[in-house]
């Protein structure tokens, strides 16, 4: 990865973090993002002092927020004269449905809007690096929404479970990764998406229900170490086997068909359109 410039979302701990400090080990230039900013530059400090004092950037912006989106967007831009990879890692799920600052339900907006926002604004960015490549962090969570999309409420109002709406937002991410893949045919930018694994990470703890904590916390020792969940996103965004793969859903490092309502293309095209609008790419 000599060379080469990465950005990885949420990296401030768990899969994110150690995708981070695998990609700047390997000689990448490396910068994160978090929404909290002692946090996320702490993290940078140590993972350059992993990495032997690699230079390794920090930006601060909420995913959940589309102004702070665009910020951020506009200051990785200023910053990098290239990306070669994005990691998209970022996500969250809620015990309790919450709005953010636009009216959309956080873990939509978190998971998959902030994440499609942010990657459009970044495109020509990659496009110009090309080869360069795309990675998603899905999950096997999808297969919880085996009917695919409620598109008459993607913003979750009618009886909201936290785990549905995770499972909603992580086929969004499939939907995504594959309706991006189709239109970047011929660009030299690859995206590929992924379950790491059921990971013991902090993404269930942060403003959160104390019934999901607990559940996370009980299931812990059963869970996967970030390092381990972390291979599958490293792999991906770094491995030459996987040079100009694209549109593909990966599982410790393999391809992986997922779910039925995962391989409907008509509903990747109608997410992508109505995240387009509802993230301010066109007009409403």
């Amino acid at each position: 990865m000599s060379g080469k410039t990465v950005v990885v979302t949420g990296a401030n701990s768990g899969i994110g973090f150690e995708t981070a400090a695998a990609l700047a080990g390997a000689g990448a230039q490396v910068t994160i993002t978090g929404r909290d900013a002692s946090k996320t530059q702490a993290a940078a400090r140590s993972l350059s002092e992993r990495a032997d004092g690699a230079a390794v950037g920090a930006v601060v912006f909420d995913l959940s927020s589309m102004g702070s989106v665009r910020r951020g967007a506009a200051e990785l831009l200023e910053r990098l004269p290239r990306i070669d990879v994005l990691v998209n890692n970022a996500g969250a799920v809620l015990g309790a449905r919450q709005e953010t600052v636009d009216g959309l339900e956080r873990t939509f907006a978190t998971n998959h809007l902030g994440p499609f926002l942010l990657t459009a604004l970044l495109l020509d960015r990659l496009k110009q690096s090309a080869p360069s490549r795309i990675v998603n962090v899905s999950s096997a969570a999808h297969n919880g929404a085996p009917r695919g999309l409620d598109f008459d409420d993607l913003q979750s109002t009618r009886g909201y479970r936290g785990m549905k709406a995770y499972s909603a937002s992580k086929l969004a991410n499939i939907y995504f990764t594959v309706e991006l893949a189709r239109r970047l045919e011929g660009t030299g930018v690859t995206a590929n998406c992924l379950h790491p694994g059921t990971v013991a990470t902090g993404f269930a703890r942060d403003g959160d229900t104390r019934l999901l904590r607990i559940g996370v916390a009980i299931a812990a020792p059963f869970m996967l170490s970030p390092t381990r969940g972390a291979e599958t996103s490293i792999y991906l965004a770094s491995s030459p086997e996987v040079e100009g793969v694209s549109g593909k859903y990966f599982v410790k490092c393999k391809p992986r068909q997922p779910s039925r309502a995962a391989r409907d293309g008509e509903a990747a095209r109608r997410l992508w359109e109505v995240s387009e609008r509802l993230a301010g790419l066109v007009p409403a």
